[in-house]
């Protein structure tokens, strides 16, 4: 409780209100369970199995808000990953996907301090096919337009929405006594949506650590060489992206695409010597063919040169049913081919952030789940 002191100098009065403060905490999560199949993975050439989060991360998290008065809200937000098939925290953290608490002012944005995801996920993400539904993304996630990395130690400030224009950038520490700037990370993006269109772009930056103070790949950004498709990168002194794409939506339908160019450089301490460049494109179209069906296609197209060259053809489909407002049934099936050369070897196929390696230059997946939020 807070006591408000109310002084009315003109009539000689003094009262005393008490006030309650606002304040609410949500219980939140997603369980998504999934049986998938692929066609080549591991150098074997066929795969059957259970596979947690396929549409969604599974998850669970505490988030609330206290009203502080005047349009200013005290917020916090702490969310952990969880594998549905054997119960394990993903990636060994207990709040890896989000542990934050911050400032919210309808006047003037959003200030948030901890684990978060980067502004590029905030703002850019909304005209990608996988805002939708899943898989319309680069072969293994290399420009990070799937989301599969958080930054850690790190101050985001996103903007209230402007006639529309919203405006997100963030710093992290990387924490390193004696140089600054390694392991540090920022970026920022920008959002305008007026009616059917959407347009969005961003720019990350990231150090992957100074040998000479700390170690390299220490860094306030997670890892993220997951995948044959840019493992070979691991070393990089440094990672920069860049996103940009719009989407327009006509009746039912909605169409977007998004461009990517991603960029890894090397030093002395890299285990490579010239940068790795990849350029992205994709492009979805989404029909909603009632409330509660929709279906979407998509084509991404892969590039990479510089310390190695290679290209990626993935095609997928995507189709989504509500049971209700919280539980939905899905289906995705994609194809993907490379050729070329990965700075490792011989290219391999990956379609999107499904986590299997074809092992070869082809690879199909089909995947069949449901998902329940609360």
């Amino acid at each position: 409780m807070k006591y408000k002191i109310v002084v009315a100098l003109s009539l000689g009065i003094v009262s005393t209100t008490s006030v309650f403060a606002q304040s609410s905490v949500t219980l939140y999560g997603i369980i998504d369970e999934s049986i998938q199949y692929t066609h080549n993975t591991g150098g074997h050439s066929n795969q059957i199995k259970m596979q947690s989060g396929q549409f969604s991360v599974s998850q669970w998290g505490l988030k609330g808000m206290e009203d502080l008065g005047g349009g200013l809200n005290a917020i916090f937000n702490l969310q952990s990953g969880f594998d549905v098939n054997t119960g394990k925290m993903n990636g060994g953290l207990l709040f890896g996907r989000r542990a934050y608490v911050g400032l919210d002012s309808s006047r003037y944005g959003t200030v948030t301090l901890g684990r978060q995801i980067d502004t590029l996920q905030d703002l850019v993400v909304p005209v990608q096919g996988d805002y939708f539904l899943e898989y319309f993304t680069a072969p293994g996630d290399v420009d990070n337009a799937d989301g599969s990395f958080r930054l850690s130690n790190a101050v985001k400030w996103t903007s209230p929405s402007w006639g529309g224009l919203k405006l997100a950038a963030m710093y992290a520490f990387g924490g390193v006594a004696g140089s600054v700037g390694s392991g540090q990370a920022y970026n920022a993006a920008v959002n305008y949506s007026n009616g059917p269109l959407t347009l969005a772009a961003g720019y990350s930056h990231t150090d992957n650590g100074n040998p000479s103070v700390s170690t390299r790949g220490q860094s306030a950004q997670d890892s993220f060489f997951f995948s044959p498709v840019n493992s070979a990168y691991s070393t990089s002194s440094a990672i920069n992206f860049a996103r940009a794409g719009a989407s327009y939506a006509i009746g039912s339908v909605t169409l977007g695409g998004y461009y990517s160019f991603s960029e890894y450089l090397a030093d002395a301490s890299s285990s490579f010597r010239n940068a790795e460049r990849f350029n992205n494109i994709s492009v979805f179209a989404l029909w909603q063919i009632t409330p509660s069906t929709s279906v979407e296609g998509g084509y991404n197209y892969l590039k990479s040169h510089g310390d190695s060259r290679a290209t990626y053809h993935q095609v997928t489909l995507a189709f989504d049913y509500l049971l209700s407002k919280r539980t939905d049934l899905y289906f995705t099936a994609g194809y993907g081919h490379a050729s070329g050369q990965n700075g490792a070897g011989p290219a391999q196929a990956v379609i999107a952030t499904t986590y299997a390696d074809a092992g070869n230059s082809n690879q199909e997946i089909a995947i069949v789940g449901i998902r329940h939020k609360f």
